[in-house]
């Protein structure tokens, strides 16, 4: 059974302020951290190993997932000193994997709901070195575009260009065979898509794509975070209360609004096209549009909020 390496080390510098105190992939989606949701993806895949690269404000990760257990996996952090880069960190992770299958790599840009089971099944009939998740867009160009021939090997991996020669682009999840990972030097700043791909493709590695349009988005913006909850939520209705939390009858919940566990929303409050995290407190009759509230957050009676990121001490507008 594959193992997996999560990328949830980043910055997350196009996602402020949401990511002023928190890393991008603790950030809430519909109800519950964006990693929870790759969690999730991977255990429906079988896997139930997984290590956390994680860097920037590591030490928040630990508390919530633990040992993995709560879900059925075994969790392993490993810690950059300093960013190392997709390639350096999963070269770092992977010194916690002594297993010789297949590797799967989720980025914590990303979520998906592409069949992953069937990409390392592909893989693993390819005896490929590595197999890249492809998903198709109308226009490429804001993308790097990965060609493939026929039977889906890559031909070149490509940075963003005026004319796209396909509109195939790579979506972010990659399954590894271990012997890979010896290409990439240890304690190094380097990017698997700037250079061990190409350079890959280039000494003509069995480099494949796996082409599956199912849902994805890169949630790197907070409109595109925003927007990814939304439209997760409205899946199943217009609002989504998580277990714990407490919603006054004359409250209204609109437009994909998501409310995290052990939250209380006041009388008459109105909330629309918004994302309430944990442990939150929304007075009487307070208007919120559009917005982020932080986790721990207390919204005074009345309040009038519209596109903005909110939290005990300040409230930022969503740029």
């Amino acid at each position: 059974m594959a193992s997996a390496i999560l990328l949830v080390g980043g910055f997350g510098t196009r996602l402020m302020p949401l990511t002023k105190n928190t890393p991008k992939p603790m950030l809430t989606v519909a109800g519950i951290p964006v990693t929870e949701h790759q969690l999730n993806m991977a255990k429906a895949a079988g896997i139930t190993r997984i290590v956390l690269a994680t860097s920037y404000l590591a030490e928040l990760f630990t508390p919530y997932f633990g040992d993995g257990s709560k879900w059925g996996m075994q969790i392993q952090y490993a810690v950059e000193k300093s960013p190392l880069g997709t390639g350096g960190a999963i070269r770092n992770a992977a010194k916690l994997i002594s297993s010789s299958e297949s590797i799967v790599i989720l980025n914590g840009d990303v979520l998906s709901s592409h069949n992953l089971t069937e990409q390392i099944h592909q893989h693993e009939e390819h005896d490929a070195d590595v197999t890249l998740h492809l998903t198709k867009v109308e226009d490429a160009r804001a993308f790097g575009c990965v060609p493939t021939e026929s039977n889906g090997r890559v031909t070149a991996f490509l940075e963003k260009m005026e004319q796209p020669v396909t509109n195939q682009i790579n979506a972010g999840c990659y399954v590894f065979s271990p012997r890979v990972l010896e290409s990439i030097p240890v304690d190094t700043v380097v990017s698997v898509e700037r250079e061990t791909f190409p350079a890959l493709v280039a000494s003509g590695a069995a480099m494949y794509g796996y082409v599956d349009s199912a849902y994805w988005v890169d949630i790197g913006t907070p409109h595109a975070l925003m927007d990814a909850s939304i439209e997760i939520v409205k899946r199943n209705g217009d609002f989504l209360i998580m277990p714990g939390s407490k919603v006054d009858p004359t409250a209204r919940l609109t437009g994909g609004t998501s409310i995290s566990a052990n939250s209380q929303i006041s009388a008459g409050a109105m909330i629309e096209s918004s994302i309430i995290e944990s442990d939150c407190y929304i007075g009487s009759n307070a208007q919120i549009s559009g917005s982020y509230v932080s986790r721990g957050t207390k919204v005074k009676d009345g309040a009038k909020i519209v596109s903005s990121f909110v939290t005990n001490d300040e409230i930022i507008p969503i740029p």
